[in-house]
């Protein structure tokens, strides 16, 4: 096995051979992967078309872009890789690849455990997979390399988006939060922020091709500009988004609440294109149990920034994320989290039972709870949750909003002959097909005539309105499949459904 730390040289195109990379985890991840993807097509590889393969029929490459947050990622990645086995012993020339957060933890464990691995690449490093894949190839054994710090800002990657009309923006990476429960800023690194033209240049591109929607993207967003010293950077920047003509929505995930200030606040409420929605991490509404986690902030302060956003943006939908059972956390600390919930009124909320990660702090701390303990409080919380974000929905209906169309958002669209799209506030809305086609990226004005906890229903729809991002994704649709991308120049994307989790913060 090899293990290096210096930038490899030029990869060696492998024309024709297919891909398929597997995502798990945040939103970093499936950015990431889309950067993976752009990587193997620009050395020549080719998507795997899983629909019109024969069952059982793998990629030439098979990627996995790996989280480490949850208590089952170890189990759930080697679980993978063990299927894969006996199909690759089978396949001579077929390649494995890791990389992620749980590459970069367990690095060379990964190749002692399954030994038919040929790659282990790390967050620091995901531009190094097309050389390292060659490497193995001709080396015939396994290439490991982890680098301990960002060589370069992935977005300067080649990178291959998903759809036409919306793209995740990384302003940011890494953290410099200490959260006890979180295993993510050892893995991802310090912070580290773009500078701002060259994120508005990236904008400015994407909407040049098509794209209408951005979501900033950073492990802790509103931190933006600690790097260079303006604690102002991420208002300003909220602003300057608002200034490029032809984007018509900027989103962000996820800001801290000890860093929310009120410029932001202000900033969002000015800037027209910017959306009236915001998720905002809670954990836990307990002080005490904010204290033990590390949590720079306490409830008064959580619901206080609630309050002035709502002041400011009285239509603004809030989510959050919430971690039950933390080691420690009594009945008292629960009751006050379940205090926090009803008084937040969020419209939904990824609600996570504590999981023990090796590594962190909070593995250690003593009072661990009883797991049939966390579930009890996890199951009164979703009820808690639902009940709130089903009473918020039913506030909708006979509201009129304008929905910019999605693609994949709805699974059972097929079966009930609607579409389905996004609120400003970014609910989702199903909605009944107009007469008029419609494309994903085009915008419709739709009556909202029934709610449920998790989505919205529209039976009349008032008008529809044909975007440039409508185009671009039926110019995507009807033209042959590109076999590469162009280096550093962003193509067009969405911000894809989550598998797992939101965003580590």
């Amino acid at each position: 096995m090899t293990a290096t730390t210096a930038q490899p040289e030029a990869a060696v195109p492998t024309t024709g051979r297919t891909y398929e990379v597997k995502t798990y985890g945040c939103q970093m991840n499936v950015h990431d992967s889309e950067r993976l993807t752009g990587l193997l097509e620009d050395a020549g590889y080719v998507a795997f078309d899983k629909q019109g393969a024969p069952a059982g029929e793998q990629a030439d490459v098979v990627v996995f872009n790996t989280c480490a947050v949850r208590e089952n990622a170890d189990n759930k990645l080697y679980g993978n890789l063990s299927h894969l086995a006996p199909i690759k012993a089978a396949r001579p020339g077929m390649q494995i690849a890791v990389g992620g957060c749980l590459a970069q933890k367990d690095r060379a464990t990964i190749t002692d455990r399954a030994p038919y691995v040929d790659v282990v690449f790390g967050t620091h490093n995901i531009g190094s997979l097309p050389v390292l894949l060659e490497r193995a190839r001709v080396a015939e054994e396994a290439q490991v390399e982890i680098l301990e710090s960002l060589d370069v800002f992935p977005s300067t990657l080649p990178t291959k988006r998903e759809s036409a009309y919306a793209a995740w923006v990384s302003i940011s990476v890494g953290c410099n939060n200490t959260c006890t429960f979180c295993i993510v800023p050892a893995l991802r690194g310090k912070e580290k922020d773009r500078r701002p033209g060259d994120i508005l240049a990236e904008i400015r591109a994407l909407v040049a091709e098509g794209v209408s929607e951005v979501t900033l993207l950073g492990q802790n967003v509103n931190a933006y500009g600690v790097e260079f010293g303006d604690r102002q950077a991420f208002s300003k920047l909220l602003r300057a988004c608002g200034d490029i003509e032809g984007l018509e929505r900027v989103r962000f995930t996820s800001p801290h609440p000890a860093e929310f200030t009120d410029d932001v606040i202000e900033a969002m409420a000015e800037t027209p294109n910017v959306m009236p929605s915001l998720h905002m991490p809670l954990q836990s509404g307990s002080d005490k149990v904010l204290k033990d986690m590390r949590r720079s902030y306490r409830s008064t302060k959580y619901l206080g920034i609630i309050e002035r956003v709502r002041a400011a943006i009285p239509e603004a939908a809030i989510t959050t994320d919430i971690i039950v059972g933390f080691p420690g956390e009594t009945e008292e600390d629960f009751a006050e989290t379940l205090r926090v919930v009803a008084e937040s009124r969020f419209s939904s909320a990824f609600t996570f039972q504590y999981s023990k990660r090796p590594g962190t702090p909070a593995a250690t701390l003593p009072d661990q709870v009883p797991p049939e303990v966390v579930k009890d409080r996890y199951g009164r919380l979703v009820d808690l949750v639902n009940e709130i974000a089903w009473t918020e929905n039913k506030k909708m209906v006979g509201r009129t909003l304008e929905l910019m169309v999605a693609e994949g958002e709805g699974r059972k669209d097929a079966e009930t002959l609607r579409l389905s799209g996004r609120a400003p506030d970014n609910r989702l809305v199903h909605f009944v097909a107009p007469q008029e086609e419609v494309r994903p990226g085009d915008m419709v004005t739709v009556e909202v005539t029934y709610a449920a906890p998790h989505h919205l229903v529209a039976d009349r729809v008032v008008s529809v309105r044909r975007t440039r991002s409508g185009d671009a994704w039926e110019a995507r649709t009807r033209a042959p499949k590109p076999t590469g991308v162009g280096l550093g120049m962003p193509s067009v994307g969405v911000p894809a459904p989550l598998p797992d989790a939101p965003a580590c913060r």
